[in-house]
This record gives C-alpha cells, sequence and structure tokens, in this order.
C-alpha cells in the first residue's frame, strides 16, 4: 500500500514539474500579461555576428515565430531594417524579461535606427509585424526564457 501510494505520488510530482521544464528551452520563449501567455518558438542571436546578421533576407517567418537577441548585460540598443524583407514588431526587455518597449510594424529595408527606449535593455524579441498589439504584448509583459539569469528574472523558469 505504501508503494502504490508513493509511487502515485512521484506520478503527480513528474507531471506537475513537466510544464515548467517544457516551458522552457533554447527554441521557445513564452509571455505573460494580463492579456494571457503567448508561446513562440525562436532562433537564438547570442553572439556579436548573430546579432548583426538577424532576421536579413528572410523571405517569411511562421506566425508564432520569431528571434530573441542576448546581450551580455545590459545596454542601449538600437536597430534597422536593412536587408530584412518582412515588417517586424520589436519587443525590448530588460534583464529581468520585462518589456520596456514596443515598436510595431518595422518597415522592411528602412535604414533609420529603432532605438530601444532605455539603456537597460538585454533582450530584444522580434516577431512578425502587428503580432505584439494582436497579443496585447506592451510594457510590463514578462517574458521567460532559459538565457534569462533565474536570479534576476521576473518570471523564472522554475516556475
Amino acid at each position: 500500500m505504501r508503494q502504490s501510494i508513493f509511487a502515485a505520488i512521484m506520478v503527480s510530482m513528474a507531471v506537475t514539474a513537466a510544464p515548467a521544464i517544457a516551458a522552457c528551452r533554447d527554441d521557445r520563449v513564452e509571455l505573460r500579461g494580463d492579456w494571457g501567455t503567448a508561446r513562440f518558438r525562436v532562433s537564438v542571436a547570442d553572439d556579436a555576428a548573430e546579432r548583426a546578421q538577424g532576421l536579413m533576407h528572410v523571405e517569411e517567418m511562421a506566425r508564432m515565430s520569431g528571434m530573441l537577441f542576448v546581450y551580455d548585460g545590459p545596454q542601449r540598443v538600437s536597430f534597422w531594417m536593412e536587408n530584412t524583407l518582412i515588417p517586424l514588431d520589436m519587443v525590448f526587455l530588460d534583464a529581468t524579461g520585462t518589456v520596456v518597449n514596443v515598436h510595431a510594424n518595422a518597415i522592411p529595408l528602412d535604414r533609420t535606427p529603432i532605438p530601444g527606449g532605455s539603456d537597460d535593455i538585454q533582450y530584444v524579441l522580434e516577431v512578425n509585424g502587428g503580432v505584439a498589439a494582436g497579443f496585447g504584448i506592451a510594457p510590463g509583459t514578462e517574458l521567460r526564457h532559459p538565457a534569462i539569469d533565474a536570479d534576476l528574472a521576473a518570471w523564472s523558469c522554475a516556475e
């Protein structure tokens, strides 16, 4: 009897832990806000060469896909759309993974700088143009991903 109770508890714990583990993968980000939650499949750009390339020359991107730019520490960032063929929403986040600013519908092939709007940007999520507004992604929205330091994260992968 004790063994069956112990087995049931262990199965319950494994099922409970599975969603948190599944939610935090290198190829996915999850966002939450008053509007609910959304999950995107992402490529990660975490070095200078990958960040410089970004989504240039990409002709189309699945609706729930994007790219997460990861910087070593908080800083002032600015993007542009040279050689980028699709409109993008740029979601600028601080070290905690909290959205600080959203630039909606960046114009393809435009060279106008798009600043992050703050000196403390550490992550930038690019998704298809119009998607951020469609979900309600705005300042205060929280993002989780394994690249965000668990000690700083507003929404930890451990949750």
